[in-house]
């Protein structure tokens, strides 16, 4: 069997194990959970990734999505709607999936880690790990709970599920393989996070946290490094795994 065939393989299993489509179960029902998602900058196919997961997220929970696209396609964008000091009010989680690894303005940082700080969830996807990585202070790392400042290689990496019982992980794989993606380097791991997933570096062997979720003073963040590629949101197992991450964020901390 060729590779194509065999991944093409390995997508209709997880999707049919994890019983994806209109008959699976909702993760939540009921009144819909308003979503913010937040996106931009460079390095990514940004309106075929929002409108993927909007889509997939919508057939697994009861969901209102906002999307909010700005500040360009380099490293150094800025984005208006933070400047309302009352920007995240009307959602109950937030989705940072944007890419401005050169902006370093401090202000205009905090406005974004004060929403969260007072306690508004969120999910963090890939390249939000390395947004404002330019920066010397730590808000935004403590924020996401994990620091990153590079990646390695595209692979198409096993993924090992380390909590079985998380929400953002009850439906998933013990283990299953991504889509081509990029593995990111975590450096550190705040005292606050805690790794739900890894996989290994094809360099150096060493393990590094894919899925975490962090407890940002009393506010609930789960994030992963992958979403790189279009292939990546067209996995369905990856996709599972942002949809059950957002419910688990929307609700109250324990």
């Amino acid at each position: 069997m060729n590779l194509r065939a065999w991944w093409a393989g390995a997508l209709l299993l997880a999707s049919s194990a994890l019983c994806l489509g209109e008959d699976a179960p909702k993760l939540h029902s009921g009144k819909p959970i308003q979503v913010l998602l937040i996106t931009g900058g460079c390095c990514h196919n940004y309106p075929f990734q929002s409108a993927q997961l909007t889509n997939a997220v919508a057939k697994r929970a009861d969901v209102t999505f906002t999307v909010v696209n700005e500040g360009g396609n380099g490293t150094r964008g800025q984005i208006a709607l933070y400047d309302n000091p009352d920007w995240a009010k009307p959602y109950d989680v937030v989705v940072h999936n944007e890419c401005f690894a050169d902006t370093a303005d401090i202000d205009y940082i905090r406005k974004i880690t004060a929403a969260h700080r007072a306690g508004k969830p969120a999910v963090v996807v890939h390249c939000a790990m390395h947004t404002y990585r330019a920066t010397s202070f730590d808000d935004w790392r403590e924020f996401l709970g994990v620091t990153s400042r590079y990646h390695e290689h595209q692979s198409r990496y096993p993924v090992y599920v380390m909590d079985r019982k998380h929400p953002a992980m009850a439906g998933i794989p013990d283990k299953w393989v991504t889509a081509m993606d990029e593995l990111y380097i975590i450096e550190k791991m705040a005292a606050s996070a805690r790794a739900l997933a890894t996989s290994r570096s094809e360099k150096t062997g060493a393990d590094q946290p894919v899925a975490w979720e962090n407890n940002y003073h009393g506010t609930r963040v789960f994030g992963t490094t992958y979403g790189h590629s279009d292939d990546a949101f067209r996995d369905p197992v990856f996709l599972e795994m942002l949809a059950r991450g957002i419910v688990w964020a929307s609700k109250p901390a324990k």
